[in-house]
């Protein structure tokens, strides 16, 4: 791959760094594999009887990776997001050499690898909606082998359950084919208002502050007004997509999965991080953020829910208007008032 970004360099880092996984015999990791493509074609029907939203047929494919596949794929999402915004800071600042240019982007390369690593060892599944044409479902099977394993609980509904909330993902971006443009379009936008000086300065600031344990993370490096605005909507409508999958796993699941509850509480505990370096840097990653996106997110569709029912809320749906603001996860009730 050519560009800012060695891309080779990070996904060769990052599947180094994410390592294997836990070890598994060829008969287990079949098993697994045809159990996940099992679970989340079940979870389709189940998504779409409890939500009302329906997904057309073979839009968006359902792929069983390993730790090194995971680290690809987002390497070639990152390249479509990122290098757009690396060229226009590069823009502004003038092209550099090409020494300097091949030395940064081995740099660049070795930091995003580092990153892919790191969170390749952690990520359950994942719906990647800029994959072409339609998007794509994601779901590491070492990974969910190892968390079913490190939590006790049992396999087989473990990774219904995790199905179920990726499932979601998958339902939400298919059955609302114009969230895929906006979401990339809001993400674009943050190009618009970067300033490199600027930019470097409150990074380099983030990550010391994050390293001390005074919070910050890299997303929070962007903080004129004008990409605060963008990262609320953004922060917006990632609540309300990780919310409303934790609602649909936690709605759906006690129908499906036995042991739903158990899972429920060993996982919340999961959520928090492990040692001190894993809290570092989910800090620094924004991981803390996410976490708070599930449970606010989460609030808030229930709370609309619970109002006004899931064919009223569902107007969330409608077009980008509808979204729910930052201020909105907050205030479900001023979000009811504007929409409905």
């Amino acid at each position: 791959m050519n560009g800012l970004v060695d891309w080779d360099l990070a996904v060769t880092i990052g599947a180094k760094v994410a390592g294997d996984g836990p070890e598994v015999s060829a008969e287990q990791a079949a098993a697994a594999v045809a159990e996940l493509r099992a679970d989340a074609n079940r979870s389709t029907a189940l998504v779409r009887e409890f939500t009302g939203l329906v997904a057309q047929d073979d839009t968006a494919p359902v792929v069983v990776v390993d730790r090194p596949g995971w680290v690809q794929a987002n390497a070639d999402g990152f390249a479509k997001i990122i290098e757009p915004m690396i060229e226009k800071l590069t823009a502004k600042k003038g092209q550099p050499s090409g020494l300097s240019r091949a030395i940064g982007s081995r740099v660049t390369g070795a930091e995003v690898g580092l990153l892919l690593g790191f969170l390749g060892s952690k990520v359950l599944g994942q719906f990647d909606p800029f994959h072409e044409p339609s998007g794509r479902l994601l779901l590491v099977a070492p990974n969910i082998v190892h968390v079913e394993r490190e939590l006790g609980v049992d396999p087989e509904d473990f990774r219904l359950w995790v199905c179920l909330h990726e499932e979601t993902h998958r339902v939400q971006f298919t059955a609302v084919p114009w969230m895929r443009d906006h979401l990339f379009a809001e993400m674009m936008s943050l190009t618009d208002s970067i300033e490199p000086t600027h930019f470097a300065e409150d990074t380099v600031r983030r990550i010391s502050e994050a390293l001390r344990g005074g919070g910050g993370s890299l997303m929070e490096a962007m903080s004129t007004p004008e990409q605060r605005e963008v990262l609320d909507r953004i922060t917006g409508m990632m609540s309300l997509l990780e919310g409303h999958a934790d609602v649909v796993m936690d709605g759906v699941g006690p129908s499906v999965i036995p042991s739903v509850d158990s899972i429920r509480e060993s996982f919340n505990e999961r959520r928090k991080g492990i040692g001190t370096l894993d809290r570092i840097l989910r800090r620094l990653l924004g991981l803390d953020a996410k976490m708070a996106q599930y449970r606010d997110g989460a609030a808030f569709v229930n709370h609309v829910v619970a109002k006004v029912g899931m064919a009223e809320f569902n107007a969330v749906w409608a077009g980008p208007e509808n979204l729910p603001s930052k201020a909105d996860i907050g205030d479900p009730d001023a979000w009811i008032t504007r929409v409905l």
